[in-house]
Order: C-alpha cells, then sequence, then structure tokens
C-alpha cells in the first residue's frame, strides 16, 4: 500500500504554492555560499576577521548547509508528489516521473561538477531518486525506518571526511580547493571526471535520510500551512538549533583556533558532534523559517517576497554561485585564491547572495523562472503541463 501523498481529508484543490518552502529555500542559499567560498581561497592567517568568520562558518554554515539543503529537496519531492496526486496521476507514472527527473538530475550535476566547480550535489540527488523512486509513495513508516537505518552512515561518512580536512588543516596542509586547482580550464574539466561518479553514488548514503524526512514532512504540509502547526513548528526549531548550536560550537572552536584536541579521539568525536548537529540544524532551521511565518499572511511581505523568488530558482541560483567561485578563485581566471582572505570570501559570499536576491526579485516581476528549473521540468516531463 502507498501512503497518500497528503493529510487525509485534506482538499486536493488546495495547491497553490505555499511562500515558506521557497523562502527556505532562498535562505539556504546564503548558507551554501558561506560554506562553499572560503574553501577556495588559501589565506587562511589568523586574524581578528579570519577567526570570527572560521567561527561563523563552522557554526553556521559547514556541515549544515547541505542538511537543510537535502531536507528542503525531500520537502520538494513531497511536494511533487501530491501534487501529481491531486491531479490524478498513479503511483506508477509518477515513480517514473521521479526516475526521469533523476536521470536530468545526474546529467545537470555532471555537467555542474565538470564544467563548473567540483562541489556537487545535485548529481547524488538524481542517483537517490533513481535508487529510492520506488519506495518514495510507501508508508511513513518505511520512510521513516530507511532514513534512521541509513543515517548512522551518512553521519559516519561526512564526519570521516571532515575530520580528515581539519586535521590537514590545523596541520598546516593546503586547505579547501586550492591544491586541486588546475592551471588550465581543459585540465580542470578533465581532473574531476575520474571520481565524479563514486563520489555521486556514495553521497546517496547522505543524502536519503534528509531527503526522505523532508518527503515525510511535505505529506504533512509543515511549511505548506505553518499555521496548523504552530507549535510544533516552534518547538522544532528551538530544540533543534539548540541542540544543534551545543553540539557543534566544540568543533567550530577547534577550527577557529581558540582549542586543538591533545587526543585523536578527541577530534573524532567532535567531527560526529559537528556533524549530528548539522543534521539537526538543517530541520530547525527549515521548521524556523516556517516558525516566521505563522500568522502572517500568505505573501509574507517584500523581503519573503524577494526570498522566495530566488528559492524559487535555487538550481539556477546553485549553479550561478559556482560559476562566481570559478571565474574569482580558479587560475586560469581572476586568480583571487591566493589574494583574498577568509573573511573577504564570506563577505563576497554574502555579496553574491544579495545580487542573487535581487536578480531572483527582477525574474519573478518579468515572469521569467530559472533558466535550470525550466530544463529540468522540460526533460522530466514526458509532455509540458
Amino acid at each position: 500500500m502507498t501512503a497518500p501523498a497528503h493529510p487525509a481529508g485534506q482538499a486536493r484543490t488546495q495547491l497553490s504554492r505555499a511562500i515558506a518552502p521557497d523562502v527556505a529555500r532562498g535562505v539556504m542559499l546564503l548558507l551554501i555560499a558561506l560554506a562553499h567560498a572560503p574553501g577556495f581561497v588559501s589565506d587562511r592567517v589568523p586574524a581578528a576577521a579570519n577567526t570570527v568568520a572560521e567561527l561563523l562558518r563552522s557554526l553556521l554554515a559547514e556541515n549544515q548547509a547541505r542538511s537543510m539543503f537535502i531536507v528542503l529537496f525531500g520537502y520538494a519531492m513531497g511536494q511533487l508528489l501530491y501534487r501529481q496526486e491531486a491531479r490524478g496521476t498513479g503511483p506508477a507514472e509518477t515513480r517514473g516521473l521521479l526516475r526521469r527527473r533523476g536521470l536530468v538530475l545526474v546529467g545537470v550535476g555532471l555537467a555542474h561538477s565538470a564544467l563548473l566547480v567540483p562541489l556537487d550535489i545535485v548529481a547524488t540527488y538524481g542517483f537517490a531518486l533513481l535508487f529510492l523512486a520506488a519506495m518514495v509513495t510507501t508508508r511513513d513508516r518505511v520512510l521513516l525506518w530507511t532514513a534512521g537505518g541509513a543515517l548512522p552512515l551518512g553521519i559516519a561518512m561526512i564526519s570521516w571526511t571532515y575530520q580528515r580536512s581539519v586535521a590537514a588543516e590545523l596541520s598546516g596542509e593546503p586547505a579547501g580547493m586550492v591544491p586541486y586547482m588546475s592551471a588550465t580550464y581543459p585540465a580542470h574539466v578533465l581532473s574531476g571526471l575520474p571520481g565524479w561518479l563514486p563520489d555521486a553514488v556514495l553521497g546517496v548514503v547522505v543524502v536519503v535520510p534528509g531527503m526522505l524526512f523532508g518527503i515525510w514532512a511535505a505529506r504533512r504540509r509543515y511549511l505548506d500551512e505553518p499555521q496548523e502547526h504552530a507549535v510544533l513548528l516552534r518547538r522544532t526549531a528551538v530544540g533543534l538549533l539548540l541542540l544543534a548550536l551545543a553540539s557543534r560550537l566544540p568543533q567550530a572552536l577547534v577550527v577557529a583556533g581558540f582549542w586543538v584536541p591533545t587526543a585523536t579521539s578527541t577530534e573524532w568525536v567532535l567531527a560526529v558532534l559537528h556533524t549530528s548537529g548539522g543534521y539537526l540544524g538543517g530541520v530547525g532551521l527549515a521548521a524556523l523559517v516556517g516558525v516566521v511565518f505563522v500568522g502572517r499572511r500568505a505573501t509574507g511581505g517584500a523581503v519573503a517576497t524577494a526570498l522566495a523568488a530566488l528559492g524559487q530558482r535555487s538550481l539556477t541560483f546553485y549553479l550561478v554561485q559556482s560559476l562566481v567561485w570559478l571565474l574569482l578563485f580558479y587560475p586560469f581566471t581572476l586568480d583571487l585564491a591566493g589574494t583574498v582572505s577568509f573573511a573577504g570570501a564570506a563577505v563576497i559570499a554574502t555579496a553574491v547572495w544579495v545580487a542573487s536576491v535581487g536578480l531572483a526579485l527582477v525574474m519573478a516581476r518579468a515572469g521569467v523562472p530559472g533558466p535550470a528549473e525550466v530544463l529540468v521540468r522540460r526533460l522530466s516531463y514526458r509532455r509540458r503541463r
């Protein structure tokens, strides 16, 4: 049996686009920019500005932006599922749609990783849909048990990678993407291809918990109808964000240079806590956006409208961010990796996000959708809807 794609008794005609999930995606892009841009510079001298930037990045963005991204991706899939059901689409056809979308995302992710920067998660989403399309319409219990079963593996995988990078940075080795930058664009394109497929496929383990949880949350329309779930959203936001802060702060202090653990076991414990807190914080941040919209009118005001415009074009501007990093930091472009400080990269990330909000709002007012969203939609559906 398959679970209903919307709560029992809910009118299927009430499927107008809710603003809160889009606002959450717009905010998410700021965290992604802050997580990624500083990784393209080599200046990590322990100046005051760099120290503050390192602390805030580790505390707010690193390993947490990804989790929010994944949960919101799953939520979007849940929205797609109940919209398809409202149109009378059967489960088999819906699963076919998800598989086609998965193939398209794999292609987009490959292009992103090869042509722009090798920090892709889109292809991993695509593989996740290919592997899990058969079960995304199943019962809630199956979704949650599968998510829970994959969670320890996801935490272990991220923690292992993260701890290696932190240890390398603390030992004085070059950090981030700088050691892997190619001198020419053709070499850059070719360098990432050998490891792209295994990285994208193995990353599915990281994606599964948040993706399935997001689908489960979308079935209850937590962000679509925040006023109906105000108490739960408030408790979730406050509780999970406090837990995330407490579990991520020790590692953030290490990364910022305030504390140097003396035992390797301590380093691994801190990495696991930081990663686990990232999963919690990703859910908590999404819930916080829902809390903000409780009691507000549907449009949410000018700022919310602008953020929603960005969220509706999140894939497009995720790719735009990567294009900016390529143009600014690589040796064959402006080559600012050795010039811009860690704090400067964080400022650039924020400026890029602000510009993205403005451009997305202009596009929305002109009725122009995101090109990447249009591409995925046209290639996913057998006919235009």
